[in-house]
């Protein structure tokens, strides 16, 4: 059974957020609420702008048969792009996008699409702190989120958009899954940082 779920920020300091954030690939069927994610917008949206463009627009997706349907219309089109790269040295396997039964968006219950008219020269990188600013408001209020890129070629397919409400001039930048989580992630370790100069 779905139940509409409403989270209250921990109360993290910022350090703290950002070094408590991680990917979420598994999630309990728990469905955000209204408030909830007008927060995680609310804090999207106070993400650094050049030249105070604030270029985002957001589309907000919770019903299950259309996230399905979004998943196994992707999955084809992802696999067919990695396989035409052809990356090399590519550590990651995509094996598992062929089968019926996985969900690119791991049983998360909310998918928040940042959209933008690519127009101005930094608007994706706006786009990008936003998600960045949802994601760690996200860890603050104790959910999971994950940035789903294999989702965006289909996400700008002309008839998804019109599905989904999104106008032709946009485009569909940085999709976002949030929910509850269903297992808490491990840390996962980072490199040092790489610093090519420091100039004193």
């Amino acid at each position: 059974m779905d139940m509409t779920i409403r989270a209250e920020p921990l109360g993290r300091n910022v350090i703290e957020a950002i070094l408590a954030r991680r990917s979420v690939r598994s999630y309990s069927p728990d469905k955000l609420g209204h408030s909830t994610v007008s927060t995680l917008l609310e804090a999207a949206v106070r993400a650094p702008t050049a030249m105070q463009e604030e270029p985002w627009a957001f589309v907000v997706i919770q019903d299950a048969q259309v996230l399905k349907q979004l998943s196994d219309r992707a999955k084809p089109i992802f696999v067919e792009e990695v396989r035409h790269r052809n990356t090399q040295g590519n550590r990651h396997s995509f094996e598992h996008f062929d089968k019926p039964d996985f969900d690119i968006f791991h049983g998360a219950g909310t998918l928040i699409v940042i959209c933008a008219k690519p127009a101005g020269l930094f608007v994706v990188a706006d786009c990008w702190l936003a998600a960045e600013n949802l994601m760690l408001a996200a860890c603050d209020m104790g959910l999971g989120s994950c940035v789903i890129g294999s989702s965006t070629s289909v996400l700008n397919i002309r008839k998804v958009k019109a599905e989904l409400g999104i106008p032709d001039e946009y485009s569909a930048i940085a999709p976002i899954i949030v929910g509850v989580p269903s297992v808490e992630p491990e840390p996962v370790p980072r490199k040092e940082p790489v610093i090519l100069a420091w100039k004193q």
